[in-house]
């Protein structure tokens, strides 16, 4: 969010849930319901924007005082559904990834950090964090986000037919994302868990898929799960959007893994694997 948004935009890749308005309690599901129901509905650029424009003041803001109450808005099935942003508790944790290893990737040296977000500003955010976790300590994001990729581990919830490219989509800008419900993202995400275990492939993707599925279960069943490339789609040409086709690739190397063909899922690895390291690498580009 707005602190790694200081640095990485617009190179940013989002995992999101929609939930129904049942999953939320009196008061918010009746503010959602009327949110919903506004002509003009923000965007991802929207949200982008005002990230950014916590960078003007000195020192900057890198974590907002008053939480968003803005949402991106979905249907699945003729059911409404929202994400929403919470810009603040996404905030507090894309501060704990700079200082850190985490899922927004590795940490900036200490001078290099205090430069783009000074200590004393840091040690209030974490202060501020604290105490407000005392209230809520069942919060979680309904946005996950990380820079310069798309982990194995989102595409594993997918499938190509779910795929949606638009080369001139949301603010003119192209859009590359997958859609698909929170039961088949679930089911998908355990039997990958059952292929990798199963074929004595464990390791960091199996870890990864055990942190989404325990994410995953605290949202309501009848979700809407979305993964969206977000700014990477700035980082690939539109030749290179159109003919990607990650989904499928990690779906066919499951399936080989889970017949034996080690020869298969070596292939469809190596493509992936090229893919997503052409799009790292741009990331150490002068």
């Amino acid at each position: 969010m707005s602190v790694v948004s200081s640095v990485v935009v617009p190179y940013t890749s989002y995992l999101r849930v929609y939930e129904p308005l049942a999953a939320f309690a009196e008061p918010e599901r009746s503010h959602w319901a009327r949110y919903a129901r506004r002509p003009v509905l923000p965007t991802a650029q929207d949200e982008l924007r005002r990230s950014l424009a916590d960078l003007v003041p000195t020192p900057p803001v890198g974590v907002p005082v008053q939480e968003s109450g803005d949402a991106f808005v979905a249907e699945l099935d003729g059911v409404l559904c929202v994400c929403p942003w919470r810009t603040r508790l996404r905030a507090w944790l894309a501060l704990e990834e700079l200082e850190g290893p985490g899922e927004a990737g590795g940490m900036f040296p200490a001078n290099v950090l205090d430069v783009l977000l000074p200590a004393v500003v840091r040690d209030q955010a974490r202060a501020d964090h604290a105490r407000w976790q005392r209230h809520n300590p069942d919060a979680r994001p309904w946005i996950r986000t990380t820079v310069w990729q798309v982990p194995v581990r989102w595409f594993v919830l997918f499938r190509d037919e779910e795929r949606e490219y638009a080369a001139d989509g949301e603010d003119g800008e192209p859009v590359l994302r997958y859609r698909t419900p929170m039961v088949e993202a679930r089911r998908r995400l355990a039997r990958g868990l059952r292929t990798l275990r199963e074929s004595a492939a464990q390791g960091p993707l199996t870890e990864g898929l055990v942190d989404v599925g325990r994410w995953l279960e605290e949202f309501h069943p009848r979700s809407l799960v979305e993964l969206d490339y977000g700014g990477l789609v700035h980082a690939l040409s539109a030749e290179q959007l159109a003919g990607d086709r990650s989904a499928a690739d990690v779906a066919e190397g499951l399936a080989a893994l889970g017949t034996g063909d080690s020869e298969g899922a070596g292939e469809a690895y190596a493509r992936l694997a090229e893919r997503w390291r052409a799009v790292r690498d741009r990331q150490f580009t002068n």
